[in-house]
């Protein structure tokens, strides 16, 4: 504990929470099947006996109901591939070509051609890390132009209407529904002559999201990847008019390979014929990969200055996302927004330098920054990326890192950020650490880069919303079990105790809703657990929170003696969910 030794009882003023989300899958909130269920992973690692085994949510056929919004999601859903059968999947997957060969063909059922796709003006972006920031500022910059923007991203935070935005914002209800099952139709109509086919979750979304922007009309779409590049569903596209590959480092590599060259060259795969591309300055491995894969396909590929060589006249740029790491994205939109302009409105000018096979990459040259620009770089929001929120007295820094390089920046943020606000309270703070991650990422070694901080808690939970009766299928995820992920919040309460020098404590740790102990009755570093980010969120803020408070919502009751740990950037949408009802949907004219 930091603040007010003299006076244990009281409670502190300010409470410093940083949130640094990893994961790779979406929030789930349970049902009550799952509610009455959701420990026995927890109670088994405890050697405890007589309980039922957990289950999870099976996905059944998809119906043709009424087809509202909730029944489009709900249909959705059943896209969703199941944990066991999609790590069977990734075990036989064959020739990664014959995934781009179906990807055009549901295309082509869903009523659209790849030539289509042409009429998009779209600028694809790629990376390991701030390929979304990227995507961000760039579609502010250009919607500060006047122009229509499309932006197709993921994952989404709370409403998987979140993807598909249209001038910024996420397309409303009435549209997501009426898009839907236009293209679920067609699809499900030509299913027996193909084989009983349906594409998957995010292939489906990806082909949603280009009808889209194709009915609404958008002048230009801003496709960020899923994962990788060459073999990604996204990569049906043809003729975008610039690429872009933000920065590199290592993750999914069970699809993508096990070194930064292999995911290089699977990130290089987005480069097309003639259309030039632009990367931030990466390692010399990758570099050479993507210098390679450039000349290979016949692109140039030019390497982003830092933002600070770029000429301003009278006040620096200002960036509306926080961070050092954020300076690089950028740029990289910098470079991006400008090549599209010039296409844009000198469509007979060479946009590069012709290929010289000879050449090593070449570098972009900075450029003075229109005030549109610098406005679009101070204007970009992305929830979830090194964001600060004001509770009344307490302070929430989320992030979604997700790889041992992006936490490190996460890690530079805070440390700023939360000095920042130290020194503006003029009183200590208690630090709470609340965490997930999920998948093959190495939580270990992102604990250990945060264990300096000294948090006075750490929090774990599983990326379920809340342990409720009432269900939100925009969260629901069938790709991984509810078994998994709290057997993955033990692991992680595990390594933050080796790597923060705590024993194990003896006997189940479990807090259940009602009976939070205060802060102040524990002493030094504690590692919590609960069943949902709704209970860690009640205990972190011990009553303090008027944002939650102010959402009247309570967690369901659970058996005693079960605490569950947590963190993951599906953990920040959960937490956003749980402070705030769903919004109101904009007006069809309004919606993106």
């Amino acid at each position: 504990m930091h603040a007010r030794k003299e006076n244990a009882s009281d409670y502190p003023p300010n409470l410093v929470v940083v949130s640094c989300v990893l994961s790779s899958s979406t929030m789930v909130r349970l049902s009550r099947v799952f509610a009455r269920n959701l420990f026995a992973a927890y109670l088994h690692r405890q050697n405890w006996t007589n309980l039922t085994t957990l289950r999870s949510s099976t996905t059944k056929a998809a119906r043709l109901p009424r087809m509202d919004y909730q029944d489009a999601v709900c249909t959705l859903n059943t896209l969703q591939t199941n944990a066991a059968a999609l790590e069977q999947v990734r075990r036989e997957r064959g020739n990664p070509q014959l995934q781009l060969q179906a990807m055009r063909a549901f295309l082509q059922r869903s009523g659209l051609t790849v030539e289509e796709l042409d009429h998009l003006n779209i600028i694809h972006v790629t990376g390991t890390k701030g390929k979304g920031s990227t995507c961000a500022f760039t579609e502010q910059i250009l919607r500060n132009y006047g122009f229509r923007t499309g932006f197709y991203s993921s994952p989404h935070l709370v409403q998987v209407r979140e993807r598909i935005r249209i001038n910024g914002q996420p397309i409303s209800k009435e549209l997501f529904t009426k898009y839907f099952w236009q293209v679920y139709g067609r699809l499900d109509e030509t299913k027996q002559a193909n084989g009983g086919t349906m594409p998957a979750y995010f292939r489906f979304l990806t082909i949603l999201a280009f009808h889209v922007f194709l009915n609404e009309k958008v002048d230009l779409a801003v496709i960020e990847v899923g994962i990788g590049g060459a073999y990604d569903c996204t990569n049906i596209i043809r003729k975008p008019w610039v690429c872009g590959v933000s920065s590199l480092g290592i993750d999914h590599t069970s699809i993508l390979g096990d070194t930064i060259e292999k995911i290089a060259w699977q990130k290089g795969g987005i480069f097309k014929p003639g259309v030039p591309a632009f990367t931030v300055k990466q390692p010399d491995g990758p570099m050479t990969v993507l210098r390679e894969r450039a000349k290979e396909i016949g692109c140039s590929l030019q390497v982003c200055p830092v933002l600070a060589e770029y000429p301003v006249e009278s006040e620096p740029l200002h960036l509306g996302l926080a961070g050092q790491h954020q300076q690089s994205n950028a740029s990289l939109a910098l470079q991006l927004s400008h090549t599209w302009l010039q296409h844009r409105c000198l469509p007979d000018e060479p946009l590069s330098s012709t290929v010289d096979e000879s050449s090593v990459v070449t570098q972009a040259l900075p450029f003075q920054p229109s005030p549109i620009m610098m406005k679009g770089l101070k204007d970009t929001e992305w929830p979830g990326r090194t964001q600060t929120l004001q509770h009344g007295p307490i302070t929430y820094f989320l992030d979604g890192a997700h790889t041992t390089r992006s936490m490190l920046a996460c890690v530079r943020w805070f440390s700023e950020a939360a000095a920042q606000q130290e020194r503006t309270a003029g009183v200590p703070a208690v630090r709470v650490l609340l965490f997930n991650a999920t998948g093959e990422r190495d939580s270990a070694s992102m604990l250990k880069l945060l264990a300096p901080f000294h948090f006075d808690f750490a929090v774990f939970c599983p990326n379920i919303t809340e342990v409720l009766a009432s269900s939100n299928a925009d969260q629901q995820n069938f790709n991984v079990s509810v078994e998994n992920m709290l057997t993955r919040c033990l692991d992680h309460q595990g390594s933050w105790r080796a790597v923060s020098g705590q024993e194990a404590q003896p006997g189940p740790e479990l807090l259940i809703p009602g009976s939070f102990p205060l802060v102040t009755e524990r002493r030094g570093s504690h590692t919590l657990v609960f069943p949902c980010i709704l209970s860690a969120l009640q205990w972190i803020g011990q009553g303090r929170d008027p944002v939650l408070s102010a959402a009247g919502k309570r967690a369901a009751p659970v058996q005693p003696s079960v605490a569950a740990t947590c963190r993951s950037l599906h953990l920040v949408g959960g937490a956003s969910n749980t402070w705030t009802p769903p919004p109101r949907a904009p007006s069809p004219a309004a919606c993106t």
